[in-house]
């Protein structure tokens, strides 16, 4: 790559919603000289019916459809803070099965009009495997396939995704995963044995999430829970989450504690159900629906006990989160033990009866908060070290040097 222009890094992703892919992807953005090295993003839409959309460029204040027909995009979550840090954002339809053959065209006709970018780094794996060698095919000199998650969705939907994932290992230049369970998920095993994939853990600004007496009290007083036991979780509301298992769990701590009160930070299609699905239970007082927060650090301090109940996770930085913010984790066996960067993680099962979770909840809820900032920076989990290698990959040097700075 030329050292003596800024460097250009496509990120692919399905938005720049409040997910964790995104928001590790934007601490690491924090990090980065721009004037050294810029990300854009491509992302997909469903204001996007063909061709592509090109929503920031230069001194753009809006969406702003191309010659191919995009639509008006409804802006997400963090669309003004990569505009104030110089990156661009295009948008691609959404991937159907059906539109196919139209998907591939508007990638074509994207990368034909854009492909002054030094690296493309593909976080949306399902359809990698389309967009990576179209990239090459333009010249793109590296592309990248990075795995960040370790399981799919039941139904039609997950057995596409799995379809056309197939071969993306051979289709990429370098593969990166955040854990060993989602690099053999998505890359498969062969791949791993070869020592092809790299596993980059998710890494998260440490110092942003310790442990604050202050913002703890702080946060108690403004959610009115400072004599309340306080349960908390972080996470859309989707099949992967597994809410309702969570909700049953909480139901449970409240047989036994009448302050306990529960924290529900993150949206999504589900919503809607798990607040029924609180009425059904009888604890819809006890539960605080806050929807997405850009200051999700004060809502860690405000909790006791974290739960993780997931079905499937690659390495869930809520959970580094969690125990940077040096909170008690009661997290699904089925989450990678890569995650575990404390002696703050309890794993259970989620074929536990729920009241086998809230006895743990309860057992857990009388330990001592501590700041365990060095413990996760030691253990590879902080954002301003693992920058260090990225920059010396994106500017050409290789990926053994992010695995030089971060966990293995």
């Amino acid at each position: 790559m030329d050292k003596g222009k800024q460097i250009r890094v496509l990120h692919v992703l399905g938005g720049v919603g409040l997910g964790g892919a995104e928001s590790r992807i934007m601490d690491l953005y924090r990090q980065m000289d721009r004037d050294e090295i810029r990300f854009d993003f491509l992302v997909h839409s469903s204001a996007v019916k063909k061709g592509f959309l090109t929503v920031f460029q230069e001194d753009d204040t809006a969406a702003r459809p191309d010659q191919n027909g995009g639509g008006i995009r409804k802006p997400q979550f963090y669309d003004e803070e990569i505009k104030s840090l110089g990156g661009h954002i295009y948008a691609l339809p959404k991937f159907k099965v059906y539109n196919y053959f139209s998907y591939k065209k508007a990638v074509t006709s994207f990368f034909a009009t854009y492909h002054e970018f030094q690296a493309v780094q593909g976080h949306m794996t399902s359809t990698a495997a389309i967009y990576l060698p179209i990239a090459k095919r333009f010249g793109i000199p590296m592309t990248v396939a990075h795995a960040r998650n370790a399981g799919v969705v039941k139904g039609p939907k997950g057995i596409a995704t799995r379809f056309f994932r197939r071969g993306l290992a051979k289709k990429a230049d370098v593969l990166f995963a955040c854990s060993k369970i989602a690099g053999e998920d998505v890359f498969g095993t062969d791949a791993m044995k070869q020592g092809r994939v790299k596993i980059i853990h998710n890494a998260i600004d440490v110092q942003r999430f310790a442990f604050d007496e202050k913002k703890r009290q702080e946060t108690r007083e403004a959610l009115k829970i400072t004599d309340k036991l306080v349960l908390g979780h972080v996470g859309r509301f989707d099949y992967q989450k597994n809410h309702p298992y969570l909700l049953e769990v909480f139901a449970a701590v409240c047989q036994k504690r009448s302050d306990a009160v529960l924290l529900l930070l993150g949206d999504g299609g589900a919503r809607q159900a798990m607040e029924e699905r609180c009425r059904e239970l009888g604890i819809a007082e006890r539960v605080k629906f806050l929807g997405n927060r850009k200051d999700t650090e004060r809502y860690y301090q405000a909790m006791d006990v974290f739960l993780l109940p997931s079905f499937f996770e690659g390495l869930p930085g809520v959970l580094v989160e969690a125990q940077a913010a040096g909170l008690a984790c009661i997290v699904s066996d089925t989450v990678t033990r890569e995650a575990e960067a404390t002696d703050l993680v309890t794993w259970l099962s989620i074929d536990e009866p729920p009241e086998r979770w809230a006895e743990e909840v309860l057992k857990q809820a009388a330990y001592v908060r501590r700041n365990t900032a060095k413990e996760l920076t030691e253990a590879g989990f902080d954002v301003r070290t693992q920058a260090q290698g990225y920059r010396r990959f994106y500017l050409g040097e290789g990926a053994a040097y992010i695995g030089s700075v971060t966990a293995q």
